[in-house]
């Protein structure tokens, strides 16, 4: 929504971001009976008319990136052994589900030459393999690239960068988003004062630790985090709010919720005025979308 002339003439106004028709991602595709991360998980995605879906990347011992989430193979393919201690031509024999293969990355970009990646970088092992792939597919502009791990995300980032001499898109790591939380919780103090001050705020932060914390566009995260105590407590604390909402448009970051599954959960966190959802439900957020007359999602996000 454009931004109104009175607001930007404002002293202490702070421009966000254009507000477009939110992003849907399909999170490791859309398989209801649990085949995550397969082509055919992908494909029943696409056919629903999501054009950005999650996964994850390990690399095999000789260096094949391939799409899967788990660090071993227990979960989904009911054998023992870690993804990176075997060769392709052992993982390829195996089935997710008893039916479907474990796709590469390369084989996925293929498959899809239309969708855009949120691409989960899950081992240390994919930091030079990922780049290299991307590359090779000319694939840079069709990615969001993010780690939990910010050693990971940085080095990854750079990687692409010196192949490609592209910036890819990027949400923030664990420690990029707790920095941005910590800012996000005094805002509502500040901003009593001026909305300058959390803006202040967060572009120190950024400055400290720019030689550790990529930048990033988006943050992606769970609406609420339980946090364990002591003596066996534990408190859950709502990250997304209307404020925190707020302060990241403000700073031109995108907000997108994972997973949320359930239609009046999307329905609620859409009219907070969240940017994307990520959902194991594909089917059921397409259903919330089209009712709200915000479909087909915005493939730039």
């Amino acid at each position: 929504m454009p931004e109104s002339p009175a607001a930007a003439s404002r002293p202490d106004h702070v421009p966000g971001p254009e507000r477009r028709t939110p992003a849907a991602l399909a999170h490791r595709g859309f398989s209801p009976d649990g085949h995550e991360n397969t082509l055919a998980a992908f494909e029943a995605a696409a056919e629903l008319g999501f054009v950005w879906l999650e996964t994850d990347v390990h690399t095999t011992r000789d260096g094949v990136v391939v799409a899967f989430h788990d660090p071993t193979l227990e979960r989904v393919t009911g054998t023992t052994g870690a993804v990176n201690d075997l060769a392709w031509e052992q993982l390829r024999e195996l089935r997710i589900g008893g039916e479907h293969g474990i796709p590469t990355l390369e084989e996925l970009l293929r498959a899809l030459p239309d969708a855009r990646l949120n691409i989960d970088v899950k081992d240390e092992a994919s930091v030079a393999a990922l780049p290299e792939v991307l590359a090779r597919e000319g694939a840079a502009d069709r990615v969001r690239v993010t780690s939990f791990s910010e050693s990971r995300r940085r080095r990854t980032l750079a990687a692409l960068s010196r192949l490609t001499g592209r910036r890819v898109k990027t949400s923030a790591g664990t420690l990029g988003t707790a920095g941005f939380l910590a800012v996000a919780a005094v805002a509502p103090l500040t901003d009593r004062v001026s909305p300058r001050i959390a803006h202040a705020l967060w572009a120190a932060h950024r400055a400290a630790w720019s030689r550790v914390v990529a930048p990033f566009d988006t943050l992606q995260l769970p609406e609420r985090h339980t946090l364990e105590l002591p003596l066996g407590r534990r408190v859950t604390v709502r990250i997304v709010t209307r404020q925190f909402l707020d302060l990241a448009h403000r700073e031109g970051l995108r907000v997108q919720v994972w997973t949320v599954n359930e239609p009046a959960d999307m329905d609620r966190l859409l009219d907070l005025g969240v940017d994307g959802l990520i959902t194991d439900r594909a089917d059921l957020l397409r259903d919330v979308l089209l009712r709200r007359g915000q479909w087909p999602p915005d493939s730039q996000d």
